[in-house]
């Protein structure tokens, strides 16, 4: 077959003057991409020194990128800090190396699994939203966070990550951190000082969990002991994937809960809708796995979330070979980015794009959205793993703070930052109100309710 030989569009004379302008104005580089795409379509080249992306968007780069062409293209970036961070983790693995360390990782995350883990979920997140004062202000960035890595490390690893959480924050911000968009991107060599101590922190940490279940295996049965278990897996190994969860994992679910809590706030009435969902379906209940599937509008809701803020907003390859995609050719070595935010903005697919609709995910509506062009935890075979589990930990976070409190947005100066995930900058700010009959109203009595109910904590 001849190749194309139709060149990847690049910045000219011809459209540089609205691309600076959108860079000007909105002070984002999402912004600048987004000018970028309406100036030269779905592919473009970004051509700045020592940083050359091709750059993808659209259902058929999509199609082409993650299904057809996508053994033509790596993960591995050898000198990129995500590599470095995470070694040999199941994210930034290709080929068969990949598809064993998923298939150890993937039966702790399957759908069926997911039921046993709402307890955890649940007991989670009361210990952290029944300690909110009433009236107090909190940073639902930081609470979230929190929330994220305790469900995270209790559901998949068996291990309280509350205790040690104040001496392992800093360390894990700083690597998500380390990996976040920055000089390095233009200089890989670039010198990066006082990151490594943050790693060794949480290695010592990683490490020290991984001794101790090799020591007391029994009890347990988590995605930790599946990896125990397999004799081609040493420490190294386990803490690589361990380490790709806990960052992974916990950053995106972080990112996806402050969105909604902020979107919320600033549609007072699509948030009273959510609620009366919520006191309809659960009441004062806990919530319970039946419950929470009954929950339509919050599903509505956190599905046009993720299209609007797309935790990862980009997937990184590089071309193994020369190849043509979109109809233009790419050369062997070529980095390529495939924006999930300009897609899930395409205008030729959503109507008023920017708009904060959950009624496009109606079941009706939602099975008229074209293959590929929504793709919140990416697509073809190496979809993301934890899909699942972060649907429903979402869904039953949210409907618990809707359920026992009323927010309000005390600050609504937010913008989007580009770091590991696409996050709400400087955070989502909110007064927390007691709502009044709602059943457990602190954890004492949380703890005296589930006993009665038989519900494991």
């Amino acid at each position: 077959m001849q190749k194309s030989t139709n060149p990847v569009p690049t910045i000219d004379n011809s459209n540089s003057l609205p691309i600076l302008k959108a860079l000007a104005r909105e002070r984002s580089l999402l912004a600048g991409l987004g000018a970028m795409q309406r100036e030269m379509g779905n592919i473009f080249a970004i051509t700045m020194p020592g940083f050359q992306p091709v750059v993808l968007a659209g259902s058929g780069a999509a199609h082409e990128l993650l299904v057809s062409k996508r053994g033509q293209f790596r993960w591995r970036v050898e000198k990129d800090p995500v590599a470095r961070l995470l070694r040999h983790g199941v994210l930034v693995e290709d080929g068969d190396s990949h598809d064993r360390l998923r298939s150890y990782m993937q039966p702790a995350l399957k759908r069926s699994e997911i039921h046993d883990y709402l307890p955890a979920m649940l007991d989670c997140c009361d210990r952290v939203i029944l300690s909110w004062e009433d009236g107090k202000k909190y940073d639902m960035l930081v609470e979230m966070r929190k929330l994220a890595l305790m469900i995270l490390m209790e559901s998949l690893f068996s291990v309280d990550i509350q205790p040690d959480l104040e001496r392992l924050w800093q360390p894990i911000l700083r690597v998500l951190k380390y990996i976040s968009p920055g000089l390095w991107i233009l200089k890989p060599e670039f010198p990066r000082p006082g990151y490594q101590a943050s790693i060794d922190t949480l290695d010592e940490y990683l490490y020290g969990i991984i001794r101790e279940r090799r020591l007391n295996p029994a009890g347990h049965d988590d995605m930790l002991s599946d990896l125990i278990s397999k004799q081609d897996m040493d420490d190294d190994l386990i803490r690589d994937q361990m380490l790709t969860m806990l960052i992974a994992g916990h950053d995106t679910s972080t990112a996806l809960l402050a969105w909604v809590l902020y979107l919320l706030a600033l549609h007072p009435e699509i948030k009273k809708e959510a609620q009366e969902e919520v006191d309809l379906i659960l009441g004062g209940d806990l919530p319970t796995s039946d419950g929470i599937a009954q929950l339509d509008y919050m599903d509505q809701i956190i599905k046009e979330t993720l299209r609007l803020y797309p935790p990862i907003h980009a997937a990184n390859r590089v071309a193994e070979e020369d190849v043509d995609i979109q109809g233009c050719p790419v050369d062997q070595g070529r980095r390529v980015m495939f924006s999930y935010y300009l897609t899930h903005r395409d205008q030729q697919v959503w109507e008023d794009p920017e708009r904060f609709d959950p009624t496009r995910f109606k079941r009706d509506a939602e099975n008229k959205v074209p293959a590929f062009s929504y793709l919140p935890f990416g697509g073809g075979p190496r979809n993301c793993i934890g899909a699942a589990f972060a649907q429903s930990e979402s869904k039953i976070i949210l409907a618990r703070i809707l359920q026992v409190y009323d927010l309000e947005l005390v600050d609504a100066k937010v913008h989007v930052h580009m770091g590991a995930t696409l996050e709400p900058r400087p955070g989502v700010r909110m007064r927390v109100s007691r709502r009044e009959n709602v059943g457990s109203t602190n954890y004492e009595d949380l703890m005296s309710d589930r006993k009665q109910a038989q519900v494991p904590a």
